[in-house]
């Protein structure tokens, strides 16, 4: 076997997302689909974090995705439309944490044709039937029902065909109970395939169609069709029955508009525009995605346009007739590919670019001062109502989940110096663009970092009592003392623990149900509740070197290699075992389980002994300490950890619910490697061992808790996580520094922390993204990244940005001042006054564009910028705004011979680029020295070329250029760099003395 690919780091971006309750239970869920794979994510509504509950790949491309609910159910059921040729019902199950197939319709070929349907999903809103279409032509409609048994039914398809027919978004009419009605947007191309004069093609108007699904005939009607005036984009469904009027509103440019049957008039409202906008007044407005609220007694929309505003939608009913629509500005986010009103009040944002969202709606905009527009209210035709954007207002931001797509470059390099290399990725669009830098790892959160008085060198967490939620106390061990430290409010020095703190502390624990021990080397302490203690000790000068604890047993190795085991009796004495066992090396390191729920004992005991060996040792009653495997190891174990995981959810006879995994023994040894053995929880058999290198320092293991689950801590020159994740095993390292010891932590700010100790500092941290393989820290860019070398010297990254429909900076200003200057204008004498405040005011306004989005400028507009970046701190060290209309394709850093030692960058440049129809006024390469220990971008020249540089390589000491069709070799001069030869190939890398040329689709 080869391997052909592995996929490191999961799609990002998000293409569709429904909500619902999909569990079954009261808790809102949301179903995201990120090209590929399906994910159910649950925001906790007391924390507003977002968690990842499933995550499965579909082997294929979700087109589709739609939630439903059969009449009376309280489950929501997953529709997904793909490029299978098939649609596909899934069902979520939280016991076992998967989505089950229920049904899977084939109804044509696979891939993405046009006319195959996928494309678009519609359900009736009381889930007695789903539509899915393609974009041309076939629409079929499935009924779905129960059967006896209360199992979803699927009927065969009902087809609603029409030739010569695009579709542009269809959605589900709620009609109440009567026969289920289908809205589209739907185009005829026929007769504009007939004329060959082209009139027909510019006459063409959309239609808005009904199609009626007759549950007593059982098949599809064209009920209704009416040709629309403005061509929409798409449609949103009004509730209806008893919640509502019933309808569609299609949105369009610059407008909104009401349609429903019967006597029931068009109400159309124009879209709001931002006042004093920078933007091409001519240029129309959109809605792109929206999201509907409903509850018992009231409804509306949250409808964004594509500037990222958002407008609550309302409409005004008498007698079931709607009478207005009412708009009003709620808040400005990025711009969304899909929205979700969750119930418990959350608003979920998938963002085109860029990070995705969840905020907490605080208000819903009834009572501020901001003004309603409304479609009663008179305009001019082709006028609109403006409004002054602001910052959030009703939402709050409560979480936030990185989003690398579209990565537009990467390169992997060292330049932290950390060992493991990084990847650098540019990735967004426009003002949302960052610059990340990827590390492998787990993103560690540090809670608390306190000092204390010495160097420790074990540190544990112990609770009061077993069903208490959260730790009592830490414990910390230093060479001749131990220290115990209260959790509270905050975290103190306590003396009345009954721990002994005059000596080091080997081990210590909750025993039975409320008491504690401490095992230290020369006994053992057994703290009751009420402060009694009762004391063993060693025997004669012998001492204890290694310990294993858990909630019922004690087992000790004294010097020369005796073990001594101890276990608790139901009075909640701890008891010797009568007989001792001698090993035939000294031990090095011991491990317990935990013991299993419903039983009296852990059944075996883990001892590594200086032979380089790990041997299990029986506790059952009828055999104890009689040996039952053994395992030969290629180094000496230092530390052994036994756990249970990749539990299943199981039910016991009595109903109550638990967790039943498989055994693992984790060793760790002295040259740095991880092996984990299957341990048999019958036999006691050692099986199926895998190895793993983790760092360059003996491993330590440790025992803590991840979602409920136990997982392993392991510390080498790093720290390792190896937990239970979707089922799946993950080991990643985590991204912090070199840790000594640790211990799980439980308190109300951090359910599942760890608090270790590195050094002469105790830290309490968090782990929150389980599942993810990197970490990230992004760096905020003005512009689409296109490019970016690496400076070897310094390994500063140089970066080039460009846009497309965007203004630089000078020419905003300018925009700005000219805007200013006609408002004061424009204004009368009495007005003249305010209207130059007015205009102060809009010079000052600085709204940021990473979320209010930059002017469109209008086509053939384009800002660059050349960035110099320090990729460690991730600050911008020079950067040089080129003129407007210049778009940078291309950038290199070389040296050439004629030259000396200075580094040069070259920038490909384009100059008053159109890219349909494609046309360019030529292009330039500007050439800049790095000066200033290379941190500064001096400009040296700029070269003429005749079309679009879009590739620069260095190459010998030269520059290798591919200028439209044509690739030459440029070397430095004084006023231009020379030109040396050419050849007519595009698109260039080289490699020591060879030259790798590729083709690449014209722009």
């Amino acid at each position: 076997m080869f391997l052909y690919n592995i996929t490191l780091q999961r799609a990002t971006g998000i293409t569709h997302a429904i909500h619902g309750n999909f569990s079954g239970t009261k808790m809102q869920e949301i179903v995201v689909s990120r090209g590929k794979i399906l994910e159910l994510l649950r925001p906790d509504a007391n924390t507003g974090k977002v968690h990842t509950l499933l995550t499965v790949e579909v082997f294929g491309i979700v087109r589709s995705l739609m939630a439903f609910r059969l009449t009376g159910g309280t489950k929501d059921y997953i529709v997904v439309g793909s490029d299978s040729g098939r649609i596909v019902i899934l069902e979520y199950h939280p016991s076992k944490n998967m989505f089950e197939k229920i049904h899977q319709e084939t109804f044509g070929k696979s891939g993405c044709r046009r006319i195959v349907p996928g494309q678009f999903l519609a359900v009736d809103p009381k889930g007695r039937a789903v539509m899915i279409g393609a974009i041309e032509k076939q629409k079929l409609v499935y009924i779905l029902n129960r059967d006896a048994a209360a199992r979803l039914t699927i009927s065969s398809p009902l087809e609603a065909h029409k030739a010569n027919t695009l579709v542009y978004h269809v959605v589900g009419v709620d009609v109440g109970f009567e026969n289920p009605m289908f809205a589209c947007l739907e185009m005829d191309y026929e007769e504009a395939d007939n004329d060959p004069t082209g009139e027909a093609a510019a006459n063409t108007q959309q239609t808005l169609t009904f199609y009626e699904l007759d549950l007593g005939l059982n098949h599809v009607v064209r009920k209704y069709s009416e040709a629309l005036e403005e061509h929409g984009n798409f449609l949103i469904t009004v509730p209806g029955g008893s919640d509502g009027p019933s309808g569609v509103l299609i949105c369009s440019e610059n407008y909104i508009t009401y349609k429903n049957f019967g006597d029931q008039p068009d109400i159309r409202c124009p879209i709001p525009r931002r006042r004093n906008d920078l933007d091409d007044p001519e240029r129309g407005m959109i809605f792109v995605c929206s999201a509907t609220h409903k509850t018992k007694t009231m409804f509306f929309f949250l409808a964004q346009t594509e500037q990222g505003d958002i407008f609550k939608v309302t409409l005004e009913t008498d007698e079931e007739m709607v009478t207005e629509i009412r708009l009003k500005y709620f808040d400005t986010i990025p711009v969304a590919t899909a929205m979700c009103v969750l119930k418990t009040g959350f608003l979920f944002v998938a963002s085109e670019f860029g990070n995705h969202y969840l905020y907490q709606i605080a208000h819903l905009g009834d009572d501020d001062d901001e003004p309603e527009f409304s479609s009663a209210m008179p305009l001019e035709e082709g006028d609109t109502f403006f409004f002054q954007p602001r910052p959030l207002k009703n939402l709050v931001l409560v979480d936030e989940q990185e989003n690398l797509s579209p990565i537009m470059a990467c390169q992997i390099a060292d330049l932290a110096n950390e060992d493991t290399p990084q990847l650098y990725v540019a990735c967004g669009r426009g003002p949302r663009s960052t610059m990340r830098v990827l590390r492998h790892g787990l993103e560690v959160s540090e809670m608390a970092v306190s000092e204390l008085p010495g160097n420790p060198n074990a540190v544990w967490t112990v609770r009061r009592h077993v069903e208490d939620e959260f730790d009592a106390y830490i414990i910390v061990s230093f060479v001749n003392a131990t220290l115990v430290l209260s959790i509270g409010e905050t975290v103190e020095e306590v003396t009345d623990s009954g721990f002994l703190g005059t000596t080091p502390t080997l081990s210590c624990s909750l025993l039975g149900e409320d008491a504690l021990v401490q095992v230290y080397p020369d006994g053992i302490r057994h703290i009751r509740a009420d402060k009694r203690v009762n004391e063993w000790k060693t025997p004669g000068k012998k001492t204890i070197v290694r310990c294993a604890v858990n909630q019922r047993q004690v087992v000790i190795a004294l010097t020369g290699g005796e073990l001594v085991y101890f276990e608790m009796d139901p009075s909640g004495q701890l008891n010797e075992y009568t007989e001792r066992k001698e090993m035939s090396a000294d031990v090095v390191c011991m491990s317990l389980a935990n013991v299993p729920p419903g039983e009296q004992r852990s059944r075996f005991l883990a001892v590594g002994l200086v032979d380089n060996t790990v041997r299990i040792i029986s506790l059952d009653p009828s055999d104890c300490l009689q040996p039952l495997s053994m395992q030969a190891l290629p180094a000496q174990p230092e530390s052994l950890c036994i756990v249970e995981m990749g539990g299943v959810e199981k039910q016991d006879e009595l109903g109550e619910k638990g967790t039943i995994g498989f055994l693992y023994l984790n060793i760790g040894l002295q040259n740095g490697v991880l092996l984990r053995t299957v341990l048999d929880p019958v036999t006691g058999d050692l099986s199926d061992t895998r190895t793993r290198y983790l760092g360059s320092r003996p491993v330590k293991l440790f025992r803590v808790r991840m979602q409920g689950q136990e997982a392993v801590l392991a510390m080498s020159s790093r720290s390792w996580l190896s937990y239970s994740y979707q089922s799946r095993f993950h080991l990643t390292p985590l991204s912090y520094e070199t840790l000594e010891y640790a211990s799980g932590f439980a308190s109300e700010q951090c359910p599942e922390g760890i608090v270790a100790i590195s050094t002469n500092t105790l830290r309490i941290l968090a782990l929150e993204k389980l599942g993810a393989v990197f970490n990230q820290v992004a760096f905020p860019l003005q512009c689409t990244p296109r490019k970016f070398v690496i400076h070897q010297e310094t390994n500063n990254l140089i970066l080039i940005e460009s846009d497309h429909n965007a203004y630089t900076e000078a020419t905003k200003a300018q925009r700005k001042q000219q805007m200013a200057e006609e408002m004061v204008e424009a204004a009368g004498e009495d007005e003249r006054e305010l209207a130059a405040e007015m205009a102060a005011a809009f010079l000052n306004e600085n709204l940021p564009e990473a979320i209010f989005g930059s002017p469109k400028a209008g086509a053939g507009q384009w800002a660059s910028i050349v960035r110099l970046i320090n990729p460690i701190q991730g600050s911008t060290l020079d950067q040089v705004q080129l003129e407007q209309n210049e778009a940078a394709f291309s950038v290199a850093v070389c040296r050439f011979t004629n030259s000396g030692d200075d580094w040069y960058v070259l920038v490909g440049v384009a100059r008053d680029m159109i890219l349909n129809p494609r046309s360019v006024a030529g292009g330039f390469i500007y050439t800049y020295r790095l000066t200033g220990g290379g941190e500064k971008l001096e400009f040296v020249h700029k070269t003429p070329v005749e079309d679009v540089p879009l590739a620069i390589a260095p190459f010998q000491g030269r520059a290798l250029v591919g200028i439209g069709k044509l690739l030459r070799i440029y070397d430095m001069g004084k006023k231009k760099l020379l030109r040396k030869c050419e050849n007519k190939v595009r698109g260039c890398q080289t490699y020591k003395t060879k030259v790798i040329m590729f083709e690449s689709s014209s722009l």
